[in-house]
């Protein structure tokens, strides 16, 4: 694995790579890798003949009162991470290279960005859209792999690549978990050991959701006061929203009739985290995608 730091390096690195005949596998990142970082690396190193890791904190999609000093960050380590996961280039640009003095352009999606997270952190999604346009823009034809656990997100840069016809297949990779269930996270290191164990409540608040729809539940608000309930039994989380959505427009359903997405945020401690089910269906029967769980042995399906 190499590392550069310049649009113009990895540009040509990429350039190079598809005029040596191999496709380009993208995974963007801000770092302080966990195991979902890594299913995204292994999924893009399967599937192409390249391999770009980025590593940016980015600037712009946190609001005034968040956690971008606090940030957790381990270049080191992570640079080990991506060369034991056959990265062929990391991407480490400085804000400075990412955002020139004077840029003055934002890429902003209408309509999915307003609800969810867009609602708790105005103007989030517009930092995510804009450094996301510019990275596709400097990798170029690429294959671009997301968790879904950022299901929101995954959504937004679905949308956005379509609409300014980017050339770009973006790739959702699964959620995946500790093996208690807690979603895996950069910020869960920010959860003493009180809050950690308290956290797992929100998928098992998820869990009883599934449940309950795989039993015939279908009315949202049901499922909404279902989520709130259990969560409510851990007093060290505080929820901010439980929401039962369409799971393309992101619209608020008042009934799951198709593909949907059961999605929560809540504040643990100094911690932020979120966590969701989607739920598809086949036929009539309900189908929870809750992602996997990792384990000593790799990963196994958690629904």
């Amino acid at each position: 694995m190499i590392t550069v730091g310049t649009i113009a390096e990895v540009r040509a690195a990429c350039d190079d790579a598809r005029a040596a005949g191999h496709t380009v596998g993208f995974v963007p990142t801000m770092g302080f890798f966990h195991e979902g970082h890594r299913s995204l690396m292994r999924a893009a190193r399967s599937e192409n003949g390249f391999v770009v890791l980025s590593l940016f904190v980015n600037p712009t999609q946190f609001g005034p009162n968040e956690d971008l000093s606090g940030y957790p960050r381990d270049p080191e380590g992570d640079a080990a991470v991506g060369d034991a996961e056959g990265v062929d280039v990391l991407f480490t640009p400085g804000v400075d290279e990412m955002y020139p003095a004077g840029a003055r352009t934002t890429v902003h999606v209408d309509g999915l960005t307003g609800g969810l997270c867009g609602a708790a952190r105005p103007g989030h999604f517009d930092g995510v859209t804009t450094v996301v346009t510019k990275l596709f823009s400097i990798i170029g034809p690429c294959r671009a792999y997301f968790g879904r656990k950022d299901a929101q997100q995954l959504a937004v840069i679905r949308r956005m690549t379509a609409d300014l016809d980017l050339p770009v297949d973006v790739v959702g990779c699964a959620l995946v978990r500790e093996p208690d269930g807690l979603a895996l996270s950069s910020r869960n290191s920010y959860l003493t050991d009180d809050e950690r164990a308290e956290a797992t409540i929100l998928s098992g608040a998820l869990y009883m959701a599934s449940e309950a729809v795989v039993a015939g539940l279908r009315d949202a608000a049901a499922i909404r006061r279902l989520i709130a309930d259990t969560i409510a039994r851990a007093p060290l989380v505080q929820l901010d929203y439980a929401e039962v959505v369409d799971a393309v427009t992101l619209e608020p359903i008042d009934e799951i009739r198709g593909d949907a997405l059961v999605a929560l945020a809540a504040h643990v401690g100094k911690a932020r985290l979120i966590d969701n089910v989607t739920i598809t269906f086949r036929g009539e029967t309900p189908c929870p995608d809750l992602g996997v769980l990792t384990a000593s042995s790799g990963m196994q399906e958690a629904n």
